[in-house]
């Protein structure tokens, strides 16, 4: 149990709180690039508890400023884009992509009012298909090599989706091994060869043994937390024989998002980016590792669980996540269907707005959220103390941070330790485009032996 004070410190990220200080330290996920494609490339985004307007104007420039015009208050997200910016609708005042007013049309020829008036705004960058924006002081940090970053735009895919809860409780379902087998449970196995895009659905690799039977037969995994250059290395182990053992590899990417593998082929990485203290978006970028992404495919698949323009879930807590008794008895641990974001969706948000964490009682399985809890409360301190947190990468160092290495297969009993490193060298080494080797896995697997 925590104090409702150590609640607080480590669940909001409001401008003044801790926590927001700390996030502010970072690139965080604003929009999918997708989100400004169109003939109005204008989005209200609301961040780190401000509210804010994203645009694109006709030179391709991004722009993100306060939501509320400087002269009066009115909601830009309802401005025109001409003339080299954000026209509010209200005066006809013009703020170009650095916030800065251009025109004040309703004032006199001479005046130099607009001279003086600056909007707030932020930095943003397009990355893998996601727009980053920067709400930090001083420069921003550079971003690490990891795959996401480091693969072709052909090879990734990004999309998103809302949850009406604090991003800590969205982000530790993430990183708990121990859920899956009972909230991710399916009671019969599908096909392996119709997987592509479905996350649980595949087989592991080394095998054709569906990665839902494992789960659901291998309940009690062993789990092992490393700490990392970029946060933690979780291993989750589960024993199938005496000579075959079943060994899942994630990360915990400092601060609010992990990588996990979704198929022998593909890894997610997924972001939980705080609205404000009661909601939060997942972003994930798709990278695979073989194949070019089926994009269309992916999308279409997401699109008939997700409604746009505000990717909120079709299944959601106004109609029960789609719950349904009969299939919680004959098809799966939960009765709300097929797609594991919705069972995630319902037990983050049936928690609370902000999970009551004086309440509840932790077992050996959650080790991994309660060492992400103190690494979190330690690079809080850290930054209220005017230090740099974890992650916080210059150009120079950026190169330092690569991978991280996951894997989802069945390997030996003894020698699983090297058998994951292989398997993820093995599959680095034969994507068509320049997948580093992290040099701490580098340094531990100088030959290609029980992964072939």
């Amino acid at each position: 149990m925590m104090s409702q004070e150590q609640n607080d410190l480590i669940t909001r990220t409001g401008p003044k709180a801790p926590c927001g200080k700390l996030m502010r330290s970072y690139w965080q996920p604003a929009a999918l690039v997708d989100e400004l494609e169109g003939e109005r490339p204008i989005r209200p985004v609301k961040l780190l508890g401000e509210n804010l307007v994203l645009f694109r104007d006709e030179q391709g420039r991004y722009g993100l400023i306060d939501r509320h015009c400087a002269h009066r208050g009115a909601d830009l997200a309802f401005g025109r884009l001409e003339h080299g910016g954000l026209r509010c609708a209200f005066h006809g005042w013009l703020f170009d992509a650095s916030g800065q007013c251009i025109e004040t049309p309703a004032e006199p020829k001479d005046s130099k009012l607009c001279q003086n008036i600056r909007q707030r705004s932020y930095p943003v960058v397009e990355k893998s298909g996601i727009l980053w924006a920067y709400l930090g002081e001083g420069e921003p940090p550079a971003f690490p090599e990891i795959d996401c970053f480091v693969a072709p735009g052909t090879h990734t895919f990004a999309f998103k989706g809302h949850m009406a809860c604090n991003w800590l409780q969205a982000l530790e379902v993430g990183i708990d091994p121990a859920h899956a087998s009972y909230l991710h449970r399916f009671f019969e196995d599908e096909d392996t060869s119709t997987a592509y895009g479905k996350q649980f659905r595949g087989a592991s690799a080394g095998s054709d043994m569906p990665m839902t039977r494992i789960l659901r037969e291998y309940d009690r995994p062993i789990i092992n937390v490393e700490h990392t250059e970029y946060g933690l290395r979780l291993i989750a182990l589960r024993e199938i024989d005496e000579e075959r053992t079943h060994v899942r590899v994630t990360n915990q990417l400092f601060p609010h998002g992990f990588v996990i593998p979704m198929s022998t082929e593909m890894t997610i990485t997924q972001w939980h980016v705080p609205l404000d203290d009661e909601n939060c978006y997942w972003y994930a970028i798709f990278t695979s590792y073989s194949n070019p992404v089926d994009k269309k495919k992916m999308r279409d698949q997401r699109l008939e669980l997700y409604e746009l323009p505000d990717y909120i879930s079709r299944k959601n807590r106004s109609n029960d996540y789609g719950f349904d008794p009969h299939e919680q008895q004959t098809a799966t641990y939960t009765g709300m269907g097929t797609d594991i974001n919705v069972h995630d969706q319902w037990a983050v948000e049936s928690m609370g707005a902000i999970q009551d964490r004086t309440k509840e009682h932790l077992g050996s399985s959650d080790k991994a959220i309660v060492q992400y809890r103190r690494l979190l409360r330690q690079e809080i301190e850290k930054v209220g103390g005017g230090e740099k947190p974890m992650l916080f990468l210059d150009e120079a160092s950026a190169r330092s941070i690569q991978g991280p290495a996951t894997m989802d297969g069945i390997g030996p009993t003894r020698g699983w330790e090297t058998y994951w490193m292989e398997v993820d060298v093995k599959r680095r080494r034969g994507a068509p485009w320049t997948a580093p080797v992290p040099k701490e896995i580098a340094d531990n697997v100088h030959r290609l032996t029980a992964a072939e």
